[in-house]
C-alpha cells in the first residue's frame, strides 16, 4: 500500500472544542498534564454539559458554524461521569461535525451500552506501549490488558476506534512495535503525541522525559509510515520546523478552545498550568478576561512563550536562541494510506 504525507495547516473556519468534563481519574499516569488546582475538581452534570456545548455551537463571540465544530470529551477519565452519554447525544443534536471521547479504556458507567456508533465518531484509547511491561510502567499495573479488552469490545460493537500513544523517553523504543498491535486490534486511526511539560511532569521537573529532535525524528516519521502501509491513518505533531518553514501560531489563526470544569477556557495548551486563560464561562455565558492573559503572549511566538512558561523544555545557544526551531504544538503531520 502506498502512503501520502502532508502537513495539516490550520483551518480558520474549523473550530475544535477540547471539553474536559471533569479532572477526576482512576489512574495516576506518570505524564498526566491535568492540574486540578488550576482546572477545578467539579464533575459537570447533564444541565451544564448541555449549556456549555450550546455556548460553542452558537455564540455571538464565535462565528456560527456548528457544522464545522469538532468536540473531544476529555478528563481526567470522561467515562467516570454519568452525564457523558447525555453530553454525547446533545452534541450530536446540536450539529457538531465530529464527536470523540478520549478514554483510558476502563469504560465506566457501561458507556458502550449507553451510546451507539451513530451517536459519536470515535472512542480514542490511550495506550503507551505494545505490551504490559512498557505501558503499565507508565499508566499502572493491569492497564494494558483492560485497555486492549476495551478496544476490542468497542470494535466488535461497531464504534469508530482510534489509539493515542504519548511518546517519551519511557517508551520511544517500543513505538516501532505499535503498527502490528494496531493491526491485531483492528484500529485504523493512530495518534502519536509528544509529551508536554505541563501538569505532573512540570511539577516534578521531569524534563528528562522530553525527546530531543534527534530522538523524535529518528523514530516517529518512520513508524508512522509503517503504520500507514498497514492501512492506518496516522497523525502526529510537527514539533520541529525545517529551516525554510514559516512559523504559525494556532492561537492567532485557528479556533481551539480548551475548556475545564471550573469554567476556564484556554486557547493554547501551553498555558494551562497558569491562571492566564483567555476566557471563562460564567453563568452559562462565555466572557473574555481582561489582560494580561494568554492571547496577549501569542505575539511573542512559541519559542519565547516556551522559554517563559517551560524554561527547561528546549535547548538554547549561548545567545539564548532555540537550537531547534519548534512548531506550534497544534500543527500536525498526517501519514495516509493510499490504495494502489
Amino acid at each position: 500500500m502506498k502512503i501520502k504525507r502532508r502537513t495539516v495547516q490550520f483551518q480558520p473556519n474549523t473550530r475544535n472544542l477540547f471539553f474536559h468534563i471533569l479532572t477526576r481519574c482512576n489512574l495516576r499516569c506518570r505524564h498526566c498534564y491535568i492540574n486540578p488546582e488550576q482546572h477545578g475538581k467539579q464533575i459537570l452534570d447533564e444541565r451544564i454539559l448541555a449549556r456549555w456545548l450550546a455556548v460553542f455551537a452558537d455564540n455571538h463571540q464565535i462565528p456560527k458554524s456548528p457544522n464545522n465544530t469538532n468536540v473531544i470529551f476529555l478528563g481526567g477519565e470522561p467515562t467516570l461521569s454519568p452525564a457523558l452519554p447525555h453530553g454525547i447525544k446533545e452534541a450530536r443534536r446540536l450539529g457538531y461535525a465530529s464527536i470523540t471521547v478520549d478514554t483510558n479504556g476502563y469504560l465506566f458507567n457501561d458507556i458502550l451500552d449507553r451510546v451507539s456508533p451513530e451517536d459519536l465518531d470515535y472512542f480514542s484509547f490511550s495506550l503507551d506501549g505494545s505490551h504490559p511491561e512498557v505501558n503499565d510502567f507508565i499508566r499502572g499495573e493491569g492497564v494494558f490488558d483492560i485497555c486492549t479488552f476495551g478496544i476490542r469490545r468497542a470494535v466488535e460493537k461497531g464504534f469508530g476506534v482510534s489509539l493515542i500513544f504519548t511518546a517519551s523517553r519511557m517508551n520511544i523504543h517500543d513505538l516501532v512495535n505499535m503498527p502490528q498491535l494496531l493491526t491485531d486490534l483492528g484500529v485504523k486511526r493512530f495518534f502519536i503525541q509528544v509529551i508536554g511539560i505541563r501538569g505532573k511532569p512540570a511539577r516534578k521537573g521531569e524534563t528528562s522525559l522530553q525527546l530531543s529532535r534527534e530522538e523524535w525524528e529518528a523514530v516517529v516519521p518512520e513508524v508512522a509510515g509503517k503504520a500507514a502501509e498497514k492501512g492506518v491513518h496516522v497523525t502526529y505533531p510537527k514539533v520541529f520546523l525545517m529551516p525554510d518553514e514559516p512559523f504559525s501560531c494556532a492561537g492567532l489563526v485557528a479556533d481551539n478552545y480548551f475548556v475545564f470544569p471550573n469554567g476556564r477556557v484556554y486557547t493554547c495548551p501551553l498555558c494551562e498550568d497558569y491562571p492566564i486563560h483567555s476566557m471563562e464561562i460564567v453563568d452559562g455565558v462565555l466572557r473574555e478576561r481582561p489582560p494580561i492573559r494568554e492571547c496577549d503572549l501569542f505575539s511573542l511566538q512559541i519559542p519565547v512563550l516556551n522559554k517563559i512558561l517551560h524554561p527547561g523544555n528546549i535547548s538554547y545557544d549561548s545567545d539564548g536562541r532555540p537550537i531547534s526551531r519548534i512548531a506550534c504544538c497544534m500543527l500536525k503531520e498526517e501519514v495516509l494510506p493510499v490504495e494502489r
